[in-house]
Parts: structure tokens; C-alpha cells; sequence
């Protein structure tokens, strides 16, 4: 939202003069474009300028030195190790720290010092192994290695390669191996990369999770099994989490190991592939959960010491920490870090066929206190200044430059939870480039009003605020819950509804508890509600959007690596007799009506009516009237709705009906019509019957679709 009146960002105006935002205008080629639409901005419109010519310093100097981006992002192509035309292989690293560097494995029966690679400049080291006499390969395909350090303190350390492509663990085994990646037959893909979106609508996947049994489901399950279920139910689009190689498996994939790496425990990396082009196949576009804020702390096989020294991929000291985290913090103004980072995004891209990224733990990456004990009461001092780590949204800048030059119609979302401003607009306005933002407020006011309000006390204006408290013209991803509410330790919205009685009350052979019937009807509300006005676009996590009876919990010590909660129960939604279809009939609905009427792509909703007594919500988008009775017992006869738009309506989607676990008290062959009555500062108005805790959707039928 842009700063209200009486907003801290006044009392800077005096803090600039008219020839420092004269000097920013003239560097920033679309500054005066963000400063038109937040005017509040105009103090700081030096921070732009100073970001933007940091942006524009590194990428002129990529290109002075490496001759552009996009030969720079291919470093994957000369870094780790590669078959050459001749059969020879070529292998190289970056190890600055190092004295001696080596590369062993199974092909030479583990001999450490047999293939020293030679020193080069800027701390790069390059090695040629020629091919047999018979031209074949001395490294072949699903070969262990290892690159071998010799560190200045005469240390021999064994590492696996920052740039492999492969690596894998055997069952009796702590550590994993580097296996070299090179099939005879790598996969094809056969479909090209879907249209962006219209509205984003994402499901939130975990591969290992997705079987009811309790093991590590795989590539193929997922491809066979979820892939359909995900079209089915209306999603475009799919955010994979934990593909980058992780060895903690219950980090979730947030701690990693291997940055090139997709994660071995789920299958090969051709069939990642598969599962990305079947996806394309179907429509929808697939984006990597990508996690440049930080990195794990394994050195044995993972970035962490990789030269014998703490300051290889990181800052050196306290800086290169994570208090929180217990992990490692990259170096972002590093020429060869950049390299790497940049590199591992386009590896995506071009590999693997992902359609962009949503950028975890964004909020880290922007500020030296990385949002630790910061509380962002929209002061928008807090966004500019010293706290700001501008190396950090440099290379978020550049990252973001060049997912958008290599392909257009790539997306990228940030989680950022501080919401600096103009994140998600261009970077020629001075903005950060991303194209969407979570809006991360969303799912903690739901979790506060089921956790400390009773249902009449609910503020309806304060949840119209939430939903709509965004940056202007910066586009959101709203969401009810991800998989933060879905882990042990949390609350998904079924359980802070439903509780225990999920377990029990869950049969179409029982009649409504109370408790299940309230649950069932706002679980579907709540999710209507802030799939239609909380953003331009919408995210679920699987298995939330039917109520799933059980949190997530992956295998650990706590409970004595268990995979009982590290599982999906879809088969739930399978059966007849269950409850749980219901809730799952109307996300798949909600989602159909989404792609046909397309609100998300539509303006900001226009509100009419956030009646604290009534606990009535209505308001207007994409020629729809949405209508939201959360009172838990008044239903109302006649109820007068404001409307823009003259015109007859009928009901579209309805919380109430019998497919959707409803008490079926409205009448879908009903017409409502607007006539010239001024409700609401809305020149027209209908009459409607609105049951208690019901969620209805009308459309004017006279309006062309």
C-alpha cells in the first residue's frame, strides 16, 4: 500500500533536496513511473538510484569481463566436470583457499593424488584427462569422485563438487557421494513450456510426501499419481519444494547441500525431467522452490569449508552465519559467487525446464539483520538505509534480470515478509524484478481469529484490511495456509477447526456434529475469501485443500524417524462415504470458476459491505458479487446488496450445496435483479437470501463473459 497520511515517510521529505531526485530521475530510467504511483517514495529516491547503479555496475562489468550474462550464467557448462568431443574429460573448480587440488574415485581406485588439477588465476583450477587409447571414457556414467583439497594447513580434505549434478547415498552411509551424471540416453523433452498464466493458482508440492504410505514417494509416483489430481482440481501451476539435494531430510529441502543437484531420494534426475514435461503436457507450469538465502552447514558434502576455508562461498566471521538457521550465508558481492548462484538459476531453467522460482527466505537475503527480532510496522525507513544488504538485492536483481531476458514468460515470487517496496516491480523503476510477492499476513490472521476469537467476535472489516492491505499495482500471492501451517508444531485450518473430531465425525453415515459442520463451512469460506480478494494470485499446499486429517512430520529422532506423518492420504478424498470429498469438490470448483471468470487478473475488488453486526462481506471483482456470511447462526431474508452493475444475476458457486457438504437452502434457478436502488454508495442493488456461514458467488448474466 502506498504510505497513508501522517506516514513516518513525511517527516523524510525534508531530507531530500530537488537536485538529488533530479540526479535519481535522470539515472533510473522509469523511477519517476514509481514515484508517480507511491509518491511517498520521493525521499528515498537516492536509495533507488544507489541500487539501480549498483545493478547496472555489475551487470556492465559481467559484460566487460565475461562477455555478458548469459555466458557468465553458463557456468555450469566449464565448472565440475565434463565429456568432451575427444572423449577426454575436463574438469575445473573454484577452491581460492586451496594449495593443492585433486580429482579420485572408483575409476582409479580411489588413488588421492593421481590427477592434480593445474592453478589458474583468480583462484580457478583446471584438469584434462585424456580419453583411453580406445577413445572411451576413463570416467564413466554412475562413477563415485571426489575432489580432493590439499589446504594451506597441508590438510587433505575430500569434497563433492559445488557444481555436481548428481549425488546419491548409500543406506549404511552418513555421507553422500558425487556420482557423475552423463546416461547414454539423457531425456528428451517433448512439450514445450505452457503460456504464463492468466491467474496464477499454485499447488504447493513436496514429492516425497505424496503417497499415502509411509516412505519417500518418487518422481514417478508423483508423475503417475498427483500430477492429475493437481489438473483436476484447477491448478495451473506447481511450486516443487525440496528438489535441490538436501541431506537432512527433514529440513523440508531448506538446508542444501548440492545447489545443482536434484534430490537423489526421490529418483533419477531424467525423471525429474519426465515429471516437468508431463506437467507441460497437461498445462501446467512448474516452478522451483529455490533457496539462495542461505546454505547447509555440511562440509563433507556441502559447500560449507569446500577449500579448507570459511570464506569460499561465504563471509568470513559472524557475517557468514545464521543465527536462526544454524547455516551459512553467502558472500553476494563475490565474482565467482555470483557466478554460481547465477549459473545454478539458469541450470534450472535450461535443464530441467522449470518455469521460474519462488525465492525462499527473501526477507534474509535484504537486510543485514536478516528480519530477526524485526517486527516491519511499515515505517518506510525500515526499508532503506544501512539495515539493507544492497550486495544481497543486487544479486536479486540480476537473478531476476535474467530468469526475465532468458525467458519471458518466466515467473518469480518472493518470500518476503517485511514488504519493502517496489520488490515486485521492474527494475527499470528501481524495483527488485520480482513478479508476484506472498502475502504472508494472510494465513497469521487466520490462524489468530480461530485461535483467540469466538465466530461473533470476528471483525469483518479487519479481515477485508488483511486481505487487501497490499502494495499498489505489486502483485500478491494470497494464501489460507502453506506448508508452514501444515507442520508438527502448527496448526493446519481443518485442525484448528475440526481437532480431533476429524478422526471420528468425518462419516456421510454420522449426522453434523457441530463441530464438523462449522468446520466444513468455513474451511470453504475462509479459502473463497482470500482466493478472491487477497491477491492476483492464489496458493494451497497439498492436501490442505481437502481438510487433510493429519500434520506433517518428517522421519527425525523426536520421532524415532518415523514416516507416518510424512505422507498425503489422497485415496481420503477417494471415498464416498467421507467428508472429505466435499471440501475437495469446492476448491476444484472454486479454481474452475477462477479460470473461467478470471478474478485474479482482474483490478483490486471494489467492497461494498463489511457489516460488523450482520458479519456480512460483499464486494465486486471481475464481474462477480461475492457475498460472505460469517454470522454463526443469522441467516437473512431479503438481505439488500449494493452493485455497479445493473443486470440480472444468478448463483454460480454456492459454500450451501449438497456437493459441497452444504444444507442446500438456496435455490441456483433463481434470478436476482439490480434495480436503480442506491445501497452502499452503489448505485444498484438486488435482494438475496443469505444462510448462516454460507459463501455465494453471483454473476451478471447480461454482461458479455
Amino acid at each position: 500500500m502506498a504510505a497513508p497520511a501522517g506516514h513516518p515517510a513525511w517527516e523524510a521529505r525534508s531530507e531530500y533536496s530537488e537536485e538529488a531526485l533530479a540526479a535519481a530521475l535522470a539515472d533510473v530510467p522509469e523511477l519517476a513511473r514509481l514515484l508517480e504511483i507511491d509518491p511517498y517514495l520521493k525521499p528515498f529516491a537516492p536509495d533507488f538510484q544507489r541500487r539501480y547503479k549498483l545493478f547496472s555496475k555489475t551487470l556492465n562489468n559481467i559484460g566487460e569481463n565475461e562477455g555478458g550474462i548469459d555466458k557468465f550464467s553458463r557456468g555450469y557448462e566449464s565448472f565440475g566436470l565434463h565429456r568432451c568431443a575427444d572423449g577426454g574429460l575436463y574438469c575445473k573448480e573454484w577452491a581460492p583457499g586451496a594449495e593443492g587440488v585433486f580429482l579420485t574415485g572408483d575409476f582409479n581406485d580411489w588413488n588421492p593424488f593421481a590427477y592434480p588439477y593445474k592453478k589458474l588465476d583468480f583462484g580457478k583450477w583446471e584438469l584434462y584427462i585424456p580419453p583411453k587409447q580406445n577413445r572411451s571414457v576413463l570416467v564413466p556414467h554412475g562413477s563415485k569422485l571426489k575432489v580432493v583439497i590439499r589446504s594451506k594447513s597441508g590438510e587433505i580434505l575430500y569434497r563433492i563438487s559445488p557444481w555436481a549434478k548428481y549425488v546419491t547415498r548409500d543406506s549404511d552411509n552418513v555421507n553422500y557421494d558425487w556420482i557423475h551424471w552423463d546416461p547414454e540416453h539423457p531425456y528428451k523433452f517433448k512439450h514445450s513450456k505452457p503460456k504464463k498464466p492468466r491467474g496464477l493458482r499454485i499447488y504447493e508440492s513436496h514429492v516425497g510426501i505424496s503417497s499415502y504410505e509411509g516412505k519417500i514417494a518418487s518422481y514417478k509416483h508423483f508423475t503417475c499419481n498427483i500430477l492429475p489430481r493437481i489438473k483436476d482440481l484447477g491448478y495451473n501451476c506447481i511450486q516443487m519444494m525440496a528438489i535441490m539435494e538436501h541431506a537432512y531430510y527433514a529440513s523440508f529441502g531448506y538446508q542444501i547441500t548440492s545447489f545443482f543437484a536434484a534430490s537423489s531420494r526421490f529418483g533419477t534426475p531424467e525423471e525429474l525431467k519426465e515429471l516437468v514435461d508431463t506437467a507441460h503436457s497437461m498445462g501446467i507450469t512448474v516452478l522451483l522452490d529455490v533457496v539462495h538465502s542461505h546454505a547447509s552447514k555440511n562440509s563433507e558434502d556441502g559447500l560449507n569449508m569446500f577449500d579448507g576455508t570459511e570464506s569460499c562461498y561465504f563471509h568470513y566471521g559472524p557475517r557468514g552465519n545464521h543465527n536462526l538457521w544454524d547455516s551459512r550465508l553467502f558472500a553476494y558481492s563475490s565474482w565467482e559467487v555470483l557466478r554460481f548462484l547465477l549459473s545454478n538459476i539458469r541450470w534450472w531453467l535450461e535443464e530441467y525446464g522449470f518455469d521460474g522460482f519462488r525465492f525462499d527466505g527473501v526477507t534474509s537475503m535484504l537486510y543485514h539483520h536478516h528480519g530477526i527480532g524485526q517486527n516491519f510496522s511499515g515505517d518506510y525507513h525500515e526499508y532503506f538505509g544501512l539495515q539493507v544488504d544492497e550486495d544481497a538485492l543486487t544479486y536479486i536483481m540480476l537473478a531476476n534480470h535474467l530468469v526475465h531476458t532468458l525467458y519471458p514468460d518466466s515467473i518469480t515470487i518472493a518470500e518476503d515478509v517485511s514488504g519493502m517496496p517496489a520488490l515486485c516491480f521492474p527494475i527499470s523503476l528501481g524495483g527488485g524484478g520480482f513478479d508476484y510477492r506472498l502475502a504472508m499476513a494472510v494465513p497469521d490472521k487466520w490462524i489468530q481469529l480461530l485461535k483467540e476469537y469466538k465466530d461473533e467476535d470476528w471483525n469483518m472489516g479487519n479481515i477485508v484490511y488483511t486481505l487487501t492491505n497490499r502494495r499498489y499495482l505489486e502483485k500478491c500471492i494470497a494464501y489460507a495456509e502453506s506448508h508452514d501451517q501444515a507442520l508438527v508444531g502448527d496448526k493446519t485450518l481443518a485442525f484448528w477447526l475440526m481437532d480431533a473430531e476429524m478422526y471420528t465425525n468425518m462419516s456421510v453415515l454420522t449426522p453434523f456434529t457441530p463441530v464438523i459442520d462449522r468446520g466444513i463451512q468455513l474451511h470453504k469460506m475462509i479459502r473463497l475469501i482470500t482466493h478472491a480478494l487477497g491477491g492476483e494470485g492464489y496458493l494451497n499446499f497439498m492436501g490442505n485443500e481437502f481438510g487433510h486429517p493429519e500434520w506433517l512430520d518428517f522421519p527425525r529422532k523426536g520421532n524415532n524417524e518415523s514416516y507416518h506423518y510424512a505422507r498425503r492420504q489422497f485415496h481420503l478424498t477417494d471415498d464416498d462415504l467421507l467428508r472429505y470429498k466435499f471440501l475437495n469438490n469446492f476448491d476444484r470448483d472454486m479454481n474452475k470458476l477462477e479460470e473461467r471468470c478470471h478474478w485474479l487478473s482482474a483490478p483490486q475488488a471494489h467492497v461494498s459491505e463489511e457489516h460488523e453486526t450482520n458479519k456480512i462481506i460483499a464486494f465486486e471483482r471481475a464481474g462477480l458479487l461475492f457475498v460472505f456470511n460469517f454470522h454463526p447462526s443469522n441467516s437473512y431474508t431479503d438481505y439488500r446488496l449494493g452493485t455497479t452493475v445493473p443486470g440480472k444475476y444468478k448463483i454460480v458457486l454456492d459454500s450451501d450445496a449438497a456437493e459441497y457438504g452444504g444444507h442446500q437452502r438456496l435455490d441456483h434457478n433463481t434470478d436476482f435483479f439490480s434495480k436503480p436502488f442506491e445501497h452502499n454508495n452503489c448505485p444498484y442493488s438486488l435482494l438475496v437470501y443469505i444462510p448462516n456461514r454460507v459463501a455465494l458467488v453471483l454473476q451478471n448474466v447480461d454482461l458479455p463473459n
